[in-house]
């Protein structure tokens, strides 16, 4: 017996059976001195050989994170680089390094090296995990074999809690480390916030385009800052600030209120920072200087901030440096790089002289308006009929895709599901969605779209 369901009827019931957006895993910092086996047993973590191991310390550079699952929870391990004490500021230097390792994780594993115990360096970290408040695990790392345990049990001594013996080498202990390790990581995802409340903005942008002058701006013109989040000296500032008489909270991820001079490798951490800020912002002001050519940061930012969910305002900073000639070169980049991204506002302004700042709070409310946007399901299935009758799908291979049923999902962001009698084209989609903006708005927001198409039913004898 052949399929025979009418095309309009569609099952409803499925269009929550899977989420539409999965929040972000937890994130575990390995720290620890040069050569105490970070990276090894980062590779041990997360079941494969990824970060670079080799017996000389200082090998790992960069900041790196590697996804892992254990006992299915997802979580995201970041491994850094030892630091190498130097004869003036050790201490500093330490505090510092391992400040923003801590800052950018929700637990820290802290490896220390069984074979050759516990230096001075240990200790200058050990204080600064206790002031973090963050859940720590002490690894007592290359407990090859039961004589080495007594060995790490002298690390009670840090005052850290019981030490887990492991041998990164040869993965001894080291699935009770990953028990250990999900049962101090949090259950709620990390960007979670409270709702109500003033609207939640986030100041993003590469180095240097001028965040930390216009957070300075808004903050000290409006004279209207009635709250400091408390944190750390790394962690960002939530500030609120009165924009056109209302009243925002501004995501500080340029670091006006740092005490703690940035160092090198500095850059991963604000990377992480900047991602978690535009997790818990609802709209994302994009700072672009536009005295230069755009970048591929800039582009990168901005595509994070799209995929992200969330609202997207593009202000152009630093318009006092810019001539009649760097304009036209400007409206030429904005229209060869910028060109996905048309349905995010703009406003040109210089931070320094405070030009156009008045034009920001009218152009977040655009975009928030833009980004809680909800269609009724009638009114979006009618614009649907209307769009299939005038411009229906090409044929493929003799088919010819259909929609059929439409529905928002959620708003903040847009998210559609469109039930289709098969699978479309990308560009069609695209098109669909240009549509969608014509008929229905959403300035400022970007938009999801998930295409469902309806499974054939196999013949039954």
């Amino acid at each position: 017996m052949t399929d025979t369901t009418d095309a309009n009827t569609i099952d409803v019931s499925a269009i929550d059976d899977r989420p539409l957006a999965a929040a972000p895993p937890p994130v575990v910092a390995v720290v620890g001195r040069p050569n105490v086996g970070k990276s090894t047993l980062v590779n041990r973590l997360i079941g494969r050989r990824a970060a670079v191991v080799q017996d000389t310390p200082g090998v790992t550079r960069d900041r790196v994170s590697y996804d892992a699952v254990w006992n299915g929870r997802q979580f995201v391990v970041v491994d850094t680089g030892g630091w190498a004490p130097d004869a003036q500021g050790m201490a500093a230097q330490i505090a510092e390094q391992a400040e923003l390792a801590i800052a950018a994780a929700d637990a820290v594993v802290f490896v220390v090296d069984t074979h050759v115990g516990v230096l001075d360096d240990d200790d200058a970290v050990v204080r600064v995990l206790r002031r973090s408040k963050k859940p720590v695990l002490l690894v007592a790392n290359k407990v090859d074999d039961q004589r080495a345990e007594a060995e790490a049990a002298a690390m009670w001594n840090l005052g850290l809690g019981e030490p887990h013996p492991v041998s990164a080498l040869t993965g001894r202990g080291s699935g009770d480390l990953l028990d250990a390790i999900l049962d101090i990581l949090p259950e709620a995802p990390r960007e979670a916030v409270e709702e109500g409340g003033p609207r939640r903005v986030a100041i993003v942008g590469k180095p240097n385009v001028g965040k930390s002058s216009l957070l300075n701006k808004l903050a000290n013109q409006q004279r209207s800052v009635v709250d400091n989040a408390s944190g750390t000296t790394v962690d960002p500032v939530d500030e609120l600030v009165e924009i056109n008489g209302v009243v925002y909270r501004l995501i500080d991820t340029a670091g006006i209120r740092r005490r703690v001079k940035e160092a090198s490798g500095h850059e991963f951490y604000a990377s992480l920072r900047t991602q978690g800020a535009i997790e818990r912002a609802e709209v994302c002001i994009v700072v672009i200087d536009a005295s230069e050519p755009l970048s591929e940061q800039d582009l990168r930012i901005l595509t994070n901030v799209e995929e992200s969910g969330r609202a997207l305002l593009i202000a152009f900073n630093k318009w006092d440096l810019t001539d009649e000639e760097r304009r036209r070169y400007l409206d030429r980049e904005i229209e060869r790089d910028l060109v996905q991204f048309g349905w995010a506002g703009s406003v040109n302004m210089s931070a320094l002289t405070g030009r156009h700042l008045d034009r920001l709070g009218p152009a977040i409310e655009e975009a928030l308006a833009g980004w809680e946007t909800r269609v009724p399901t009638g009114k979006l299935n009618a614009f649907f009929g209307r769009l299939v009758a005038s411009h229906p799908h090409p044929v493929r291979g003799g088919k010819q895709p259909r929609i059929l049923f439409g529905t928002q999902a959620q708003a903040g962001p847009p998210t559609f599901i469109l039930f289709t009698s098969g699978r479309m084209d990308a560009s069609y989609v695209r098109f669909v969605e240009r549509r969608l903006r014509e008929e229905f708005g959403f300035h400022g927001s970007p938009i999801h779209l998930s295409i469902r198409p309806r499974e054939k039913r196999k013949e039954r004898s």
